[in-house]
């Protein structure tokens, strides 16, 4: 899970909509490591209809709706039944930024079009149809892409997690303006 959380830094995401085709090189994720993590919504266990694609297989779409009005997507991560998972939280924007702009009520040159997980699903039309989606094949999918230099800090939100929100299971590209926010910052709310 940490494995995946660091290699999906500098990974593709593409989305291929109606609307057109959306992609953006991941610049920040975060690693949770259910049943055992407070912050993983896996923990102790809970296996829901809400959570059922964390307990596998990997390389599927976990989305989930938050705060009443944002979609996150994370990547399913390990064997089945072992409900791990990568919150992707940030991508620069590559392509389709105008269609991402028009989603967003932004202009295109925004940093803020997807630095954000909520941001980013709005921003990509990710929203519960993208709900265990192979992450291997269209319409919803990860290719290579380049990554720069590669840093870490406690993950983002989880406060309430006790002990487990001090892991510095967030991954992110040194000094690249499209990550949420800079490590230990309070920023604005997460969305």
């Amino acid at each position: 899970m940490l494995t995946v959380a660091r290699d999906a830094v500098g990974k593709i995401l593409v989305h291929e909509t109606p609307e057109g085709r959306v992609a953006g090189r991941i610049v920040e994720a975060e690693a949770y490591r259910g049943p055992e993590d407070r912050a993983a919504h896996s923990y102790g266990g809970r296996r829901t209809p809400r959570t059922e694609a964390m307990f596998g297989p990997p390389g599927f779409a976990y989305v989930f709706f938050v705060y009443g009005m944002h979609w996150h997507v994370n990547l399913v991560t390990t064997r089945d039944l072992a409900p791990h998972a990568v919150l992707i939280r940030a991508v620069e924007p590559l392509e389709g930024v105008e269609l991402m702009a028009e989603r967003r009520g932004l202009t295109p040159g925004d940093r803020n079009l997807a630095n954000g997980p909520g941001k980013l699903c709005e921003a990509f039309a990710i929203d519960k149809r993208c709900y265990g989606l192979d992450l291997c094949k269209r319409p919803l999918f990860l290719s290579d892409g380049p990554r720069g230099k590669l840093a870490r800090s406690p993950r983002i939100g989880v406060d309430y997690a006790g002990e487990w929100a001090a892991r510095p299971w967030r991954f992110f590209e040194a000094g690249n303006p499209f990550v949420s926010r800079a490590p230990g910052g309070r920023g604005k709310k997460r969305t």
